[in-house]
């Protein structure tokens, strides 16, 4: 059985200098995973990771997530598998099927998303797992591939996504799914129905959280980081929220995010987000692992988020 875990998420624009201090950070206060992101246009997923296994020991590095229309299969599984071999067991593959905006920014939006994100899927687990590929798809073409020293472990691959389409071919071809912020247990739950493994399947959920003895601080702290949840790709998140009509009434009569965040009432922000003190975040994220989460992931919010992970570390 998976053990429920807590990770971290290294923030995209943290300052360059502070990528390995914060790994190492993470790993000295008892964080289970760090998660480090590959949004256009910051910095890329394979190289944070590889920094971060490097300047650590033990601590699990997961890449949450590569855009799957602007890479070739087999190169993926060529990058991931030699992470994997030098640091056995410790890394954690997310793969997705972009953002559409920045799809459509470089060039590589696919007709059909499902179809090319469930090609890149099977296609990479067949490598990490040493086999020969031999596979004439409609995105993804591989002819006598096979990796010459797979790892002894080979990484699991997540796939990040959040519809019910996407979730079903997670729960088909991948060996867990990413869930982006924010994660509740209803979404939890709904989610689940939709991915429908019928093998094992972690499932690793995003959280925004500020821990602090003065909950009002924590969650004005957590607000502005959560303001793009009312734009229409969040929807699958908000659905099952026994508020969700009030809040998609909320978002379309406010004039912008800014606005929008402004107006949500407390008791939303305190479901939307881990936020308080460290009992009642930890007790979230318990709740979050009784809902089906095998890992939780706290996304530091506000100012200096090195120095945020002490502050987080008190709910583990």
């Amino acid at each position: 059985m998976t053990t429920a875990t807590v990770g971290t998420m290294l923030p995209r624009d943290l300052p360059a200098h502070q990528i390995v201090p914060f790994a190492q950070k993470a790993e000295r206060l008892g964080f289970d995973e760090l998660w480090v992101v590959e949004d256009c246009f910051f910095r890329g997923g394979f190289a944070q990771a590889a920094v971060a296994l490097a300047s650590t020991h033990s601590i699990r590095v997961g890449i949450g997530i590569l855009p799957a229309p602007v890479r070739n299969a087999a190169f993926t599984a060529l990058e991931a598998n030699t992470l994997a071999e030098l640091y056995p067991d410790r890394l954690r593959l997310g793969i997705g099927h972009g953002m559409p905006v920045w799809m459509r920014q470089v060039g590589d939006k696919p007709a059909s998303i499902l179809t090319m994100l469930d090609e890149h899927l099977t296609a990479l687990r067949t490598l990490l797992a040493g086999e020969p590929l031999e596979v004439d798809g409609r995105y993804v073409q591989i002819h006598g591939a096979q990796l010459e020293s797979p790892a002894a472990i080979a990484p699991p691959v997540f796939a990040g996504v959040r519809g019910p389409k996407s979730l079903a071919i997670s729960g088909r071809s991948a060996d867990g799914t990413i869930l982006a912020e924010p994660v509740t247990p209803e979404y939890l739950v709904a989610a689940l129905a939709d991915i429908d493994a019928t093998t094992p399947h972690e499932v690793v959920a995003y959280n925004v959280a500020v821990v602090d003895d003065d909950a009002s601080i924590a969650r004005e702290r957590a607000r502005p980081a959560l303001e793009w949840i009312g734009e229409p790709d969040w929807a699958p998140h908000i659905t099952p929220l026994p508020f969700a009509d009030e809040f998609v009434a909320l978002r379309a009569r406010s004039a912008s995010r800014s606005e929008f965040i402004a107006a949500v009432p407390d008791e939303w922000i305190d479901l939307l987000a881990l936020v308080g003190t460290p009992t009642r975040v930890r007790d979230r994220i318990a709740e979050l692992h009784a809902s089906g989460a095998t890992s939780v992931v706290l996304m530091p919010a506000g100012e200096d988020p090195l120095s945020q992970l002490d502050s987080l570390a008190r709910a583990l």
